[in-house]
């Protein structure tokens, strides 16, 4: 329960867990919850960790100037984040160069720059250096970047406990740090947020609109090795008048990369400003009205209607013809989402690459995990609605027809789909030829989804 509770950023119940004060119980409310402990309970060199700033002293009892939590990354080996105290309602206002912690975006890209083991591999913008934690294990040597000195002091401190060595923090902005260098894989989880003013180094760069995000991913291929690919999480705008789409894939279209943005959520302007003046514990302040209407007429002033979050993934293929993919996945994917980049990529290559020739006489497989769904009344002869749904991977569904579903159900990579075609259009007394002259444009998109896959050509 109390862990719960904490994932909400109520403390109450960790603090009634905790409150017997034994070894482990101190050190959770000291550098988890944040709360005071008495000189006397804490067993701890209390001097040194004063004089070093980690702790401050409040008559009889200290307090944790920074925020201490484990962390999973997946090894099995004992891992910690250190950043600053979180600021909950009611705390002081957060200081500009504030660190903040570990939380849900950072699992996503740890999930996101998941891939197989690397030689060079760069953390843009580490903040507390919880990327680095997930990177260390997997690649020869990483480097992690941040504007704000302060923040590459607490990184430190995270490597530090978790036992991490060979790491090399730079100070600077973007890629000045690491100007005519290269790597396989470049992970970031910039300062996306979309914002008037750039108040907090963690999360706003003082950019008009999304143009950070986008010099961001323009700026990225000049910094990848042969092969080498970028994760990264990032925010758009939705614009009255243009396609998002349009817009994300532009930037991607740039940058002469094999490209996939993915949009996991959108928030109008309002839901996304209440959000980040929740995020610095703004709400109920004096200034939250006049910040709010502030932000909202720096919106309307762009003709905003929304903001997108979601990622963007970039593959150096040396394609002479670069794919981009754009679209929207609300539901719940397979981890680690790092794994489906490359996948991803490959399928709407083979789907984009076939012609309606070589299409019909390939030798399609039906993916493992797919399932077939079909809705109807009950009792009727025909279903209303019949659907191929991913229980691994993306977890697409796709409305199909008739054809196509029988398609799914016969081809397992052992026959050319034209004869198999036939035999279908036989047996639901279909027009052979109209089968054949339809069936590419309907099975190419469960082809780049994934339904389909190419076993072999001809």
């Amino acid at each position: 329960m109390a862990a719960s509770a904490l994932a909400r950023e109520e403390i109450v119940p960790a603090l009634r867990a905790t409150r017997d004060a034994d070894p482990l119980a101190t050190l959770i409310r000291l550098w988890w919850l944040g709360a005071p402990a008495s000189m006397a309970a804490a067993d701890l060199p209390l001097q040194d960790l004063i004089e070093a700033g980690l702790l401050v002293r409040l008559g009889d009892s200290v307090q944790a100037t920074v925020h201490l939590q484990p962390w999973d990354t997946g090894t099995g080996d004992p891992a910690y984040v250190v950043s600053d105290r979180k600021v909950r309602p009611g705390d002081p206002s957060l200081r500009p160069d504030h660190v903040v912690g570990a939380g849900g975006a950072s699992a996503n890209l740890a999930q996101l720059g998941w891939t197989a083991p690397v030689g060079r591999a760069l953390d843009l913008g580490t903040g507390c250096g919880v990327q680095v934690l997930h990177l260390a294990p997997r690649a020869e040597h990483v480097v992690a970047t941040d504007v704000n000195r302060r923040a590459l002091r607490l990184a430190r401190l995270s490597w530090g406990l978790s036992g991490m060595t060979g790491v090399e923090a730079r100070e600077g902005s973007m890629y000045d740090p690491v100007d005519g260098e290269r790597f396989d894989l470049v992970v970031s989880n910039p300062p996306f947020v979309i914002a008037p003013e750039a108040r907090y180094t963690y999360r706003e760069a003082g950019r008009r609109g999304d143009e950070f995000c986008r010099d961001l991913v323009r700026r990225t291929p000049r910094h990848l090795a042969q092969g080498g690919q970028a994760r990264f999480l990032a925010n758009w705008l939705h614009v009255k008048g243009e396609d998002w789409q349009d817009r994300v894939g532009g930037w991607l279209a740039e940058t002469g990369c094999d490209g996939w943005a993915v949009q996991r959520d959108v928030q109008d302007p309002a839901e996304y400003v209440e959000l980040w003046l929740r995020d610095s514990a703004e709400h109920g302040t004096s200034a939250y009205r006049e910040r709010y209407d502030e932000w909202l007429g720096w919106f309307e002033s762009m003709d905003v209607t929304g903001v997108g979050f979601g990622w963007i993934a970039l593959h150096d293929s040396g394609s002479l013809s670069p794919l981009v993919r754009v679209e929207e996945m609300t539901q719940p994917v397979e981890p680690p989402s790092g794994a489906l980049v490359e996948e991803v990529l490959r399928a709407a290559r083979a789907a984009h690459e076939l012609s309606d020739e070589d299409l019909l006489d390939a030798r399609l497989k039906v993916a493992e995990g797919v399932v077939e769904e079909r809705v109807g009344p009950p009792g009727a002869d025909d279903p209303s609605r019949i659907a191929l749904r991913q229980t691994r991977g993306a977890r697409r569904t796709a409305a199909v027809g008739t054809v196509e579903a029988a398609l799914a159900g016969v081809c397992d990579g052992d026959l050319p789909t034209r004869p198999l075609l036939a035999a279908i259009a036989e047996l639901t007394d279909e027009d052979p030829a109209a089968v054949l002259r339809d069936a590419p444009a309907a099975l190419r998109p469960l082809i780049a989804d994934g339904f389909l896959t190419v076993a072999s050509l001809r």
